[in-house]
């Protein structure tokens, strides 16, 4: 395969259901070789998984009407909270604490506001520093190729799923960054509510809807995310 070729499968990897890296501030590195197998081994060649025309992931041209998941449905401690902040970090920074399910952004020293997450199942979690490298609204999803070969379903949508309320992205998605580098994770919205709290993502952060719609407005390309590493909680 060539660098060209392995480039622009890198950057079709989006992100509800990615492989997950383990890394502390490097670009992460993902769990089993996407790039294992070859048309001999009876793997599909790299022009069945994606397309490049459609990178970096567009937007919908719709912007959906978000509709809030009712509190009652969320546990009381993942709902969106301002909170105690005692952490380093400068105010705007986002932290993420997979263990408790918490991410927090920061907006003075000793305050936050604290939003649930779900995180990515074990063997798959991350960690590391990185950046908000760029921002969509409703974007598409392109499954990795990993998760094409092993899913009928995951198939159906080998070069995008458009975005919508149907889409695994949610309403909005944070791409992050690292050395320059797209790690392939992403902070997200989800359509599965119930997964707030829980570890069951393929590696990526997932936020509520109406949660990461409210981060998305309040952050901006270029700011530091921090994903503390599991002590396997």
């Amino acid at each position: 395969m060539t660098r060209f070729s392995r480039r622009h499968v890198l950057l079709s990897v989006l992100a509800f259901g990615l492989s997950a890296r383990a890394a502390s501030g490097q670009v992460l590195r993902h769990e089993g070789d996407p790039f294992a197998g070859s048309p001999a081994d009876g793997f599909p060649s790299d022009e069945q998984y994606f397309d490049p025309a459609l990178l970096p992931p567009p937007e919908s041209p719709i912007d959906y009407p978000i509709e809030p998941v009712p509190p009652r449905r969320i546990r009381r401690k993942f709902r969106r909270q301002m909170v105690e902040f005692d952490g380093p970090e400068m105010p705007g920074t986002i932290v993420v604490d997979p263990d408790a399910r918490f991410l927090y952004h920061v907006l003075a020293y000793g305050s936050a506001v604290r939003y649930g997450v779900g995180v990515g199942r074990a063997g798959f979690a991350w960690a590391g520093d990185a950046k908000v490298g760029m921002k969509r609204r409703w974007p598409r999803w392109v499954p990795p190729r990993e998760m094409v070969d092993r899913d009928e379903r995951a198939r159906e949508w080998v070069n995008g799923q458009p975005g919508g309320p149907e889409n695994p992205m949610g309403a909005r998605a944070l791409y992050l960054y690292a050395n320059g580098e797209d790690t392939l994770y992403r902070i997200h919205g989800t359509n599965e509510p119930q997964s707030i709290g829980k570890a069951m993502s393929s590696g990526c952060i997932r936020m509520l809807n109406q949660d990461i719609a409210e981060l998305f407005d309040n952050v901006i390309v270029g700011t530091p995310v921090i994903v503390r590493a599991s002590r396997g909680a």
